[in-house]
């Protein structure tokens, strides 16, 4: 199975990326030769992924750092670079190229510091690769001078490194970086195809498969996760039933509060045994007795410790509380369709009866002020707005309709 085969309903961009990849390809065997370069290359040393959640922007990209570092013999034979076998791609995949650096971030952002780094290791030349590769899956989270920072070394690349940014929209970058960006935009994958995949890598059954991949409309982690986890399955039931509950303001009041409290919950159930196993590991690193005190001087570096702890947990209750919005908003994209009067293309087939009853009871247009409501208590999450104060003024909006 070759690296392209993980892009879900994705040929364009994988066509384009396996060219280019052939093109970078000849571009190091011509240097190590010593003979003229190629022409015309389709190779470029930044690139920028954009496309809606769950779209595989974060998959094309280590797709095409695998195919970058791919030493399999079939190229010399005119074999496209990524068969997902050798050691370039293998390491590569999973994580452990020594030239391949992967950056995601669990926090709201990423800071300057940590882009510095990156900045520096960008300069090095490949230690055992055939390109120096930095992808960087949330480029939409740099902070203003993150990005000024890293202006600089994507104007000016080493000879062999490659930046693969991953966004959900060029908006989400700066003008100036998307502009030394060779841009790819990667579509929603046909929800035929998600179950498709669900059945053939992940053994699940076609049934639960098909409705995991029209429920999350064709979000392929969603989708496995609601294949997979009952407990997810249970999430987002409670979370459907929310449009029943908001016919006074008590009901709208006790509906925020328990989206609010399962998120949290979420992020407590993520977090704990990860704070405690880092606290531990600092803890032994900086020379503490076990069960005894702290070092003098080593206070600062807990705290630092303890922030950015406190700054994960806030971003996995956003995620868990977006991921809620999220299926809301699907849910009133159905009761919005009955109203129109199409049943094609249904994402919440197992609550129809509730979708019916909704559809009859209001008009579309209350149905797409709902649907507003929803995304501005997102706007507000992403400005910082309270958590509880956001999800009460949806809730009240989604009963006044």
């Amino acid at each position: 199975m070759t690296v392209w085969d993980d892009l879900v309903g994705q040929e364009r961009v994988s066509d384009q990326l396996a060219a280019a990849a052939r093109d970078a390809d000849a571009l190091v065997t011509a240097v190590a030769a010593r003979t003229p370069l190629p022409e015309a290359s389709k190779m470029t040393h930044a690139w920028l992924f954009t496309g809606p959640p769950g779209s595989g922007r974060s998959t094309a990209a280590r797709a095409f750092a695998a195919a970058l570092q791919c030493v399999s013999p079939d190229r010399a034979l005119g074999g496209i670079p990524g068969c997902g076998f050798c050691d370039g791609c293998h390491t590569t995949l999973v994580g452990t190229h020594a030239d391949v650096q992967i950056v995601r971030t669990d926090l709201l952002s990423i800071g300057v510091k940590e882009t510095r780094d990156l900045v520096r290791r960008a300069q090095l030349s490949p230690a055992v690769g055939r390109w120096q590769v930095i992808v960087l899956e949330d480029a939409d989270r740099l902070t203003e001078g993150a990005g000024n920072v890293l202006l600089k070394a994507v104007e000016e690349p080493a000879p062999r490194t490659v930046w693969l940014l991953c966004a959900p929209s060029l908006e989400d970058v700066l003008p100036t970086i998307r502009s030394r960006c060779r841009h790819l935009t990667l579509r929603t994958p046909p929800v035929a195809a998600v179950a498709d995949v669900l059945v053939r890598r992940d053994g699940i059954e076609p049934d639960v498969a098909a409705a995991a991949a029209r429920a999350t409309q064709g979000h392929i982690g969603r989708a496995r996760r609601l294949a997979t986890d009952p407990r997810a399955r249970e999430r987002r039931a409670a979370v459907l039933k929310l449009p029943l509950r908001v016919e006074d303001v008590g009901g709208c009041l006790r509906a925020a509060q328990e989206l609010i409290d399962a998120a949290t919950e979420d992020a407590k159930d993520v977090s704990d045994e990860l704070d405690v196993k880092e606290t531990e590991e600092l803890k032994a690193a900086l020379g503490a007795a076990q069960g005894g005190r702290m070092p003098r001087g080593t206070a600062g570096v807990m705290k630092d410790l303890e922030d950015r702890q406190k700054r994960r947990r806030t971003r996995t209750q956003r995620d868990s509380l977006d991921l809620a919005l999220t299926d809301l908003t699907g849910f009133y994209r159905d009761v919005l369709a009955l109203q129109l009067g199409t049943r094609l293309a249904l994402a919440n087939t197992d609550a129809e009866d509730t979708l019916d009853r909704l559809a009859r009871g209001s008009s579309p247009e209350a149905t797409l002020r709902r649907i507003e409501a929803i995304s501005a208590c997102r706007g507000a999450l992403d400005s910082n707005v309270a958590p509880l104060l956001a999800v009460e003024a949806m809730t009240m909006a989604l009963r006044a309709g």
